[in-house]
């Protein structure tokens, strides 16, 4: 008889059905995944304003189960009050789940909500789930104790709504920038700003690391390098979805196959995996002009880490060492060291994007979260502040799972870092920029070609804004001066936001904040209007504007940076003309200016980016250009005084076309100190325009990089095999201009270790069943064991002379094999035996099509639905701990549970068979309140056939074994579903066990 202290009664929580969750050991924090939890809020509502919120939540690598601990607020947006509350707990191992929140457009007394603005916040936690249940006796209590508990490191998650019909806020006049859809312009169209929108995407995963999975069968990450597609593949598809630029962003730890270290790996094979996703981009580049392939690398962990883009890295960072402490990598940047990093970044010319920012112990340096570094304000450019799922494998731009790192974002400004925002869709499936409408956008001057130069260089100067909607474009000006900027201002600051939209959308709100770089404070609310003019208080400041379309999509604008001066009683900005004087090699940039008291300075700025300032008139500056692109530029000289006034000349357009760049290489020699232990590699080199960097390669492999001369490299010689060997010098310097040295000739006398492998021969007694795998072997030293291998895997090791090894050869399949014995010795000498031919003949078996019937690895090839599977003690399993316990709610409730297999064309026999327990509280001998179906259906959830129909008139206070012929449904793919249908009142469980289906 089923008690009613057993049942699993599901918590009502203001009216919202939650699942309680089980498990019985805590969950662990893996190295590349964490707990992810986020929520969609529909903007706008169907009839009384009803809408369901979706709560996802994964935690894909733990290696046990979770309890999720979730609490859902509306609340009003002017005065922050709760109107509603619903909490509930999820059962979260491995998969993602996706909870229901039905909400019927009333507070908590049940009054309808009046029209305007609201905000929906999501507050999660994962942990143990014995922990979780001690905190207290009711749901509510529980929910409230984990959170609070958790509190700096739960998952928080906020989206506007609106009840009623959105208003139409009134926007300035603006005419759209152009599009790579629009024609090549070599100008801006009168009253335009003088800039190019290229959209794309700049985070996504090829099977270079974790990505590349087929759309479908992916739903999560794939192992290391083992998805279908490759980086090309990306760069195909996104061209192909409209994109303009993707980035193939792999992990770098990735690159030696492994998610985690493998010290096996070679340095050669990692370094040039990444050589070649550099080289298929600059391949894709030449061969599709107007789109911008990018391939780089998302550089570090997650746990006490932080992932971030690095988007134009040449070479592989890394932090791995194999074996031989040989780095599995280009160049060193040790894990988790993102101070180090940002200097390396800087050295190297690299820029970078903060991926999915959270403030729980990510981007550290030393103990502060996000700690800021003056190397990282310059070098990293750009933070996701809106990702799609990604693991989406949606090709239809509906994906409604999405995650808001706005809060994470406006952290990093305060810190100090000059980031612009951007929004990606981090895919790990083969739908590189097609799981839903949101895009970053790029400003590239017009008339400049759209290359991976004028790219970077456009977010160099912050010129990037995200949008939900790929139609959309957002742009924030103030005094004139483009977003991005950092410029001096002085009395009034006007600023102003630009919207447009080629679908007919329309804004229904506009927000513009504020905040103090480096104050490591709070980022507020300035106005709520497109057009806002005041005067700042003095010192250093950031604004940044965001807009909700009618439709609920939202856009970020990058922020501009002012420092505002005191003024004094001089309000007058000086007047400024600007000029260019030639197209190719040392150009002057000239400008005249005036001022009522005195001009202090005139700053260039080439494309947005300042390239120097002249304080004596005439003012002028010769500047490079072999530093920018081939093609139209725009030149603006921007004027100020001593007071802080400042004025921008007109912009000026100018063209450049240089022939020639620096092509000369360096010259370099090597030379090598010591012939045992720590040996010197050394090096002496020079350059027309100077060196960036030397490295040295010992039998071609490199060993490490040194970038200030004189340029040396202390070298472990025992990593190296005693005799003769051969050191390269290699300078490069910023052009990437690069040059060998000649082989210099050296040798290593360390003191001499065992190299004289064992000798070994095998055997094999028997044909069937278990057969012996036998080797005889010795060595100078002495046999430290010997390892059999069939058919080229191994099957087992023994230690111990003589050396045998029982083998069920049914897992062979009929026919001729290959045996081969591999002897090893203490110094890890091996040897393999010459193979030894032998013959299997077993007798056919039956064949087991069920992957995991008894349940013991959870839900491990099942589909189930909420808490079917389990090892809840409130029922024992036939077997194990592990059963499938359907229904025993005493509630209207439907379970299912069901598994995939094909019975082969060619089978003889098929048969089904499961234990089953029924235990009920109803007391009727006539009446089938509670049932459960033994069905077939096939992969469309179609049921092909129903086996039998049980209810709780079979109760019979045991497990007993049921079995069915399913021959009938051979050369099929078919699932064996069991569906369990509970009645309103009382409690019926269906449990089920030891399910098998046996072919021959």
């Amino acid at each position: 008889m089923l008690l009613k202290s057993h049942a699993r009664l599901r918590s009502l929580a203001l009216g919202l059905v939650v699942a309680l969750s089980s498990g019985s050991i805590h969950a662990v924090s893996p190295d590349h995944h964490e707990f992810e939890a986020s929520v969609y809020a529909p903007f706008r509502g169907e009839s009384a304003e009803a809408r369901d919120f979706k709560l996802y939540f994964s935690y894909l690598d733990a290696l046990d189960p979770s309890t999720v601990a979730w609490r859902v607020e509306l609340l009003d947006v002017e005065s922050g009050k709760v109107l509603r509350e619903f909490v509930g707990e999820e059962r979260l191992f491995q998969e993602q789940i996706e909870v229901n929140v039905p909400w019927n457009g009333r507070d908590a007394r049940n009054k309808a909500l009046a029209p305007g603005f609201y905000k929906v916040r999501m507050t999660a936690t994962a942990g143990d789930p014995l922990a979780h249940r001690a905190l207290g006796d009711t749901l509510s209590k529980r929910v409230a104790s984990a959170l609070a508990a958790d509190a700096d490191h739960a998952h928080v998650q906020e989206w506007d709504i609106h009840v009623g019909t959105p208003p139409k806020v009134a926007m300035p006049a603006f005419q759209a920038l152009p599009t790579s859809r629009d024609a090549e312009k070599a100008a801006a169209a009168t009253g335009s700003l003088p800039y190019t929108v290229y959209y794309g995407n700049l985070h996504g995963q090829s099977n270079d690391s974790d990505g590349g999975g087929a759309v479908s069968t992916c739903t999560s990450s794939q192992g290391a390098q083992t998805g279908q597609f490759g980086p090309n593949d990306s760069f195909v598809y996104a061209k192909s979805r409209g994109l303009d630029f993707q980035l193939s962003s792999e992990h770098n730890h990735y690159f030696d196959g492994s998610s985690n270290t493998n010290t096996a790996a070679s340095p050669t094979t990692a370094r040039n995996r990444y050589a070649a996703g550099v080289s298929a981009q600059n391949t894709f580049n030449t061969n599709n002009p107007g789109f911008v392939a990018l391939y780089g690398m998302e550089w570090g962990v997650i746990s006490n880490g932080g992932h971030l883009n690095i988007i134009n890295g040449d070479l592989l960072a890394a932090w791995e060492y194999n074996s031989s402490n040989q780095l599995l990598g280009d160049v060193l940047t040790p894990k988790n060291d993102y101070a180090g990093l940002y200097t390396t970044m800087k050295a190297r010319g690299w820029i970078g994007q903060f991926n999915h920012p959270s403030t729980a112990d990510q981007f550290k340096i030393g103990t502060t979260v996000m700690g800021y570094a003056a190397d990282g304000e310059e070098v990293m450019v750009a933070a996701e502040i809106l990702n799609t799922s990604a693991f989406s494998n949606n090709t239809t731009e509906t994906e409604t799972g999405r995650s808001s790192y706005e809060s994470a974002y406006k952290v990093l400004l305060e810190r100090g870092f000059r980031v612009a925002p951007t929004t990606n869709q981090d895919n790990h499936c083969a739908n590189w920029g097609a799981s839903w409408t949101n895009r970053t956008g790029i400003l590239v001057p017009t008339g400049t070609a759209f290359t991976r130069a004028s790219l970077v260089d456009a977010m160099k100067a912050r010129r990037v804004f995200a949008s939900s909607d790929k139609n959309s474009q957002i742009i924030l000006t103030g005094n004139g001066n483009i977003m991005g900027s950092k410029f001096n201002n002085s009395g009034p600051l006007n600023l102003v936001v630009y919207f447009a939209n080629s679908a007919g959308r329309t804004v229904s709100s506009v927000q513009i904040h504020e905040g103090v770089p480096k104050r490591n404070g709070t980022v507020t609310q300035l106005a709520a209007t497109a057009n806002y003019s005041f005067t700042p208080s003095v010192g250093e400041h950031f604004y940044y504007a965001k807009i909700t379309q009618d439709d609920g999509k939202i856009l970020w604008s990058a922020p501009i940076w002012v420092t505002q001066g005191t003024g004094g009683g001089d309000t007058t900005a000086p007047t400024v003309s600007a000029s260019v004087t030639g197209t190719a090699g040392t150009i002057t940039l000239s400008a005249t200016a005036s001022d009522n008291v005195g001009v202090a300075g005139v700053e260039f700025l080439i494309d947005g980016v300042s390239r120097g300032t002249d304080t004596t008139s005439p003012y002028s500056l010769a500047f490079n250009s072999t530093t920018l692109t081939n093609g139209t530029h725009s030149l603006v000289a921007r004027a100020y005084d001593a007071a802080g006034n400042s004025t921008n000349s007109t912009a000026v357009s100018f063209s450049i076309n240089n022939t020639t760049a620096d092509t000369t290489a360096p010259t370099v020699s090597a030379s090598v100190t010591g012939t045992a232990g720590t040996i010197t590699l050394s090096a002496t080199a020079s350059d027309n325009v100077g060196v960036a960097g030397v490295e040295f390669l010992i039998d071609g492999v490199s060993r490490g990089t040194d970038t200030t001369s004189p340029y040396s490299l202390a070298f472990n010689s025992t990593t190296l095999t005693n005799g003769t060997h051969s050191l390269v010098a290699r300078a490069y310097d910023a052009a990437g201009n690069s040059r060998n040295s000649t082989a210099v000739s050296f040798s290593i006398n360390n003191t001499t270790a065992d190299t004289t492998a064992p000798t070994v021969s095998a055997s094999v007694t028997g044909t069937a069943g278990t057969i012996t795998l036998s080797a005889t072997a010795s060595d100078n030293v002495g046999v430290a064991g010997v390892e059999f291998l069939i058919d080229g895997v191994s099957r087992g090791t023994d230690t111990t002379s003589p050396y045998s090894l029982a083998f069920n050869s049914t897992t062979l399949t009929n026919g001729t094999h290959s045996l081969v014995a591999r002897a090893y010795d203490a110094a890890g000498n091996s040897t393999n035996s010459t193979a030894v031919s032998f013959s299997i003949n077993n007798t056919t078996a039956a064949v087991q099509r069920i992957v995991n019937g008894g349940f013991e690895s959870g839900s491990s090839s099942w589909t189930a639905t909420s808490g079917v599977i389990t090892s809840d003690a409130g029922f024992a399993a036939y077997q194990g701990t592990w059963k499938a316990w359907l229904n025993g709610y005493g509630a209207t409730h439907t379970d299912s549970v069901y598994q995939t297999i094909t019975i082969p064309s060619t089978a003889t026999s098929a048969t089904l068979s499961f234990y089953l327990d029924i235990a009920t509280d109803e007391t009727t001998t006539t009446q089938a309140y509670d049932t459960l179906a033994v069905q077939v259906r096939n992969s469309s959830n179609a049921v092909l056939g129903t086996l039998a129909t049980y209810s709780n008139l079979n109760a019979a206070g045991g497990y007993s074994q049921k079995s069915f012929n399913l021959i009938a449904y051979k050369g099929q793919t078919i699932r064996v579903y069991f569906l369990g249908t509970e009645g309103s009142q009382v409690a019926t469980s269906f449990v089920v066990d030891n399910v098998s289906v046996l072919t021959q």
